[in-house]
C-alpha cells in the first residue's frame, strides 16, 4: 500500500538546510547522487554548461526553494521554485496552507497544443488563397505529420489549419497559416518550427506567393492552465483582520487589478513570481510563458489582471486563474539540466499537463499571498523582513552574522545597507577609528 504524504510540513523553514534537504529527500525518494546535484557538488558543471548554449565563460547559480502545504487536484505536492526574490517561497507556502481549509486547488488543462504561423506575402487574392489553403487542410497536416513519426506514435501530431487574412498592414495584406500542433509532452518549439518548415514550400504552391516567417508562436492560446480554490473566511483571520476583513480586502484590491493596466502589470507581475520559480525550476522557458501570458492578459485590447477573485453564496473567498502554459516534461533544458531532473522527480508530474496543472496553482496562490499582505499589513512588512538577509550578504556578513545582522535591522525597522555595515562593524568591534 502506498504511504499517505502530506505536503503541510509544519516548521519547515526552521530546519536547517541540510535538514530540509533530507526530509524533501525522503519525501522524493532522491538517490545520493540526486542530492548531490541539490548540494551543487553535482550540479550544472562548465562542461554540461559548454554544450548548452553559446559562448560560456561559467555557471550562474539561483537559489532553490521548496513550497510547502499544496495540494492540487487531491494529490499532496513539494513544489521546487528556483527564484533571488525573498518572500516568493514563504507566501506560496502560506497561501497554499490557507487554500488547504477548502480543499486545496483544483487545476486543468487543455490539450498541449500549440500554434506554429506561416507568414505569407506576395499574394495576388487573398482571400481566394485562403480558400485554397483550407481546401487542402488534408493535405498539409499530412506533410506537417511526416516530420516526426515519433510525436504521431505517442498520440501528438497536426491537428488542424487555420487561415487569416490581414488586409491591411505597413507591406501591404498577408495571408497567415496557423498550423496547430499537439506536442504531447514536449513544450514543443522545435517540434512546431520543424513542421512549419516542412508545408512551406506547399503552402507557397497554393497561394502563388512568398512564404517569409515560419515560426511558433508565443500566445499559447490552445494550451491553457486553470485553477481555482476557495477559501473559507474564517481560514483567512489574522492577528489585526477578520477574515471577513481579509476577504473584502482581496475582492477590493483584486477589482483595481481588473479595471486599471498599471496596477494590472504589477498583479500579474506577482503571477508570474509563482509561476516563472517552477517554470525556471523544472528547465522550462519562462520567457515563453511569461510573453504568452502578458498578451493573454490584453486579448481583449486592454490589459487587465489574469486572476478573478469573488465571493461565493456562503461568503467564502473563490480564486481563479486562466493562462497560457507552454510547458514540458521532456527535450531541451528539461533533461540536459541536472537540477531540473531532480526538480521534475519532487514533483512527481508524470505529464506535461499535470506540471502546468501545479504551476498555475502556484501563480494563483502566489497572487493570493501578495493580495493578502496588501490588504492587511502591507506588502513591505513581511517582504522586507525577508529581504534583510540579503542586505547583510551585501553589507560583508558571513555565517553566522548574516542572521544577527538581519534580525537587528528587523527589530530596528531599518532594512537598509548602511545600517547593516554599522551593525557588522559594531559585531566585530570596529569603532572606525
Amino acid at each position: 500500500m502506498e504511504q499517505i504524504r502530506s505536503s503541510r510540513l509544519s516548521g519547515f523553514y526552521k530546519l536547517s538546510f541540510g535538514e530540509r534537504q533530507q526530509q524533501v529527500a525522503r519525501w522524493a525518494e532522491l538517490t545520493e547522487a540526486e542530492v548531490a546535484v541539490l548540494s551543487g557538488t553535482a550540479g550544472l558543471d562548465p562542461g554540461r554548461a559548454d554544450l548548452m548554449i553559446e559562448n560560456v565563460v561559467g555557471v550562474y547559480g539561483l537559489p532553490l526553494g521548496i513550497a510547502t502545504n499544496f495540494v492540487v487536484n487531491g494529490r499532496d505536492v513539494l513544489v521546487p521554485m528556483a527564484i533571488e526574490e525573498p518572500s516568493v517561497v514563504a507566501g506560496a507556502s502560506l497561501a497554499a496552507r490557507l487554500a488547504r481549509a477548502g480543499g486545496g486547488f483544483q487545476a486543468i488543462t487543455t490539450a498541449p497544443e500549440m500554434i506554429g504561423q506561416l507568414q505569407v506575402l506576395d499574394v495576388a487574392d487573398p482571400w481566394a488563397a485562403r480558400f485554397a489553403l483550407l481546401a487542402a487542410r488534408e493535405e498539409l497536416l499530412a506533410l506537417a505529420n511526416e516530420t516526426d513519426p515519433v510525436i504521431i506514435s505517442l498520440g501528438g501530431g497536426a491537428r488542424d489549419l487555420e487561415v487569416r487574412v490581414l488586409e491591411h498592414t505597413p507591406v501591404g495584406p498577408m495571408v497567415i497559416v496557423h498550423l496547430i500542433m499537439d506536442c504531447r509532452d514536449a513544450m514543443g518549439a522545435n517540434l512546431v518550427n520543424t513542421a512549419c518548415e516542412a508545408v512551406a514550400g506547399r503552402v507557397e504552391q497554393i497561394t502563388g506567393g512568398r512564404v517569409l516567417l515560419r515560426i511558433l508562436s508565443n500566445l499559447a492560446d490552445r494550451r491553457l492552465a486553470r485553477a481555482r480554490c476557495t477559501i473559507p473566511v474564517e481560514a483567512l483571520e489574522c492577528a489585526d483582520f477578520s477574515g471577513e476583513q481579509v476577504a473584502r480586502g482581496i475582492v477590493e484590491a483584486w477589482a483595481f487589478a481588473a479595471a486599471d493596466p498599471y496596477r494590472a502589470a504589477t498583479h500579474n507581475k506577482g503571477i508570474m513570481n509563482g509561476v516563472d520559480a517552477v517554470v525556471v525550476a523544472t528547465g522550462n522557458d519562462w520567457r515563453a510563458v511569461e510573453a504568452g501570458a502578458h498578451a493573454y492578459a490584453a486579448r481583449s485590447g486592454r490589459y487587465t489582471s489574469l486572476s478573478t477573485w469573488e465571493r461565493d453564496p456562503q461568503g467564502h473567498l473563490v480564486g481563479t486563474l486562466e493562462m497560457p502554459l507552454a510547458v514540458g516534461i521532456v527535450g531541451g533544458a528539461t533533461r540536459s539540466h541536472p537540477v531540473a531532473q531532480v526538480a521534475l522527480k519532487i514533483l512527481g508530474v508524470k505529464t506535461a499537463r499535470e506540471l502546468a496543472e501545479v504551476i498555475v496553482s502556484v501563480g494563483l496562490a502566489q497572487n493570493l499571498a501578495a493580495l493578502r499582505a496588501l490588504a492587511t499589513e502591507g506588502i513591505q512588512r513581511g517582504h522586507m523582513r525577508l529581504h534583510a538577509r540579503q542586505v547583510a550578504l551585501a553589507a560583508g556578513a558571513t555565517g553566522d552574522e548574516v542572521a544577527q545582522v538581519a534580525q537587528r535591522m528587523a527589530e530596528e525597522g531599518v532594512i537598509r545597507i548602511d545600517r547593516a555595515v554599522a551593525i557588522l562593524n559594531t559585531l566585530r568591534g570596529n569603532t572606525g577609528s
